[in-house]
């Protein structure tokens, strides 16, 4: 089969490797659409000096084999089903993956091709192996909308620590790709109000056609109404000052955008204690969280918001192509597959 590997900044090689074998409790899958995330721009833009590397972890596909043992248990996936998979590793025998925070395994993601290149999901590929515990039906669904699954299962997690309630007012930061994807699901959720703070103009514009009941940017925050919960998707100390004055009492502020390189943030104590404040990370995504998420896909709850957050779409041999549109910073989410 192919696949894209990564070999060094700006460089992507499209490599032969030999179909992955089927275990008993595994599913052979043949890729309809891998979304390119940050992790895939850092690597291919040099940020995260992993070489060759094998990435792509938002995927979907058709079933190609089901294990033997796999395709005995209930609610199995079967031969042509279109499906999305949870691509990372989680050794379930950590501290955290015992007390059911998967989401924070302890243990190094990742493996590596028989050749020895890194995978990091491996997903820019024409076939992935998955443990059938970690692979979700997504009924008639579109591809590319089931390879949103991931994104959205972490949402969906984001909402679930924010103990996000009906009727909530809810306020974003930042409108890109993941914050567009709150907007979805809190307005499909039935917040009582979900506004947007964001930067970009064009992205703001397009908030409010998405159904945003406001779009500001970060200096009038103030005129909106202050946020049950605020979720903060952009890694950046400005973002925090933002959502603590977006909060209301007794509020909760979700920090979803992560980046290790990002500024430290200083969090005012006493104002915290004072407007008691809820403060909590959201990281990844729990089992429970996929289940969830493949549901939304399948009833199509999100579609018409899901279709506005496609913005390019190219076959595996022009995943070079792909990865340079994605760098270029507007983008939303742009997929490599079968089209």
């Amino acid at each position: 089969m192919r696949i894209a590997v990564v070999t060094s900044p700006g460089e992507v090689e499209l490599r032969d490797t030999p179909v992955p074998p089927c275990g008993d409790d595994d599913v052979l899958i043949r890729v309809e659409a891998c979304g390119l995330c940050t992790m895939e721009a850092k690597l291919f833009a040099g940020a995260m000096p992993v070489y060759p590397v094998a990435a792509g972890h938002e995927v979907s596909g058709r079933v190609e084999r089901v294990g033997e043992h796999a395709a005995a248990l209930e609610d199995a996936p079967e031969v042509g089903d279109l499906v999305t998979a949870d691509l990372l590793t989680r050794c379930g025998a950590c501290r955290s993956c015992r007390r059911g925070d998967s989401a924070v395994c302890e243990s190094p993601q990742g493996g590596s091709l028989p050749d020895g290149t890194i995978t990091m999901g491996a997903g820019l590929a024409e076939y992935v192996r998955v443990p059938a515990s970690q692979v979700w039906p997504v009924g008639d669904a579109s591809p590319v909308h089931a390879a949103m699954a991931e994104p959205l299962a972490c949402v969906v997690h984001s909402l679930r620590r924010a103990a996000f309630r009906t009727g909530d007012r809810v306020t974003i930061i930042g409108a890109g790709y993941m914050g567009r994807l709150h907007l979805a699901l809190a307005l499909h959720l039935q917040a009582r109000s979900v506004a947007v703070v964001e930067t970009d103009e064009r992205r703001r514009e397009l908030a409010r056609a998405a159904g945003a009941s406001g779009a500001v940017a970060p200096e009038a925050v103030k005129e909106l109404p202050r946020a049950d919960t605020v979720f903060v998707t952009i890694a950046s100390s400005a973002a925090i000052t933002t959502a603590l004055s977006a909060v209301a009492d007794g509020g909760r502020i979700v920090l979803f955008g992560g980046s290790p390189d990002a500024l430290p943030a200083t969090l005012p104590g006493y104002e915290i204690h004072r407007r008691q404040l809820t403060i909590t990370g959201s990281y990844s995504q729990e089992p429970e969280d996929w289940r969830v998420a493949a549901q939304l896909l399948r009833g199509k709850a999100l579609a018409n918001q899901l279709d506005q957050l496609v913005s390019g779409r190219y076959p595996l041999a022009d995943a070079h192509q792909a990865l340079e549109e994605v760098c270029g910073g507007q983008a939303f989410r742009v997929y490599v597959g079968a089209h």
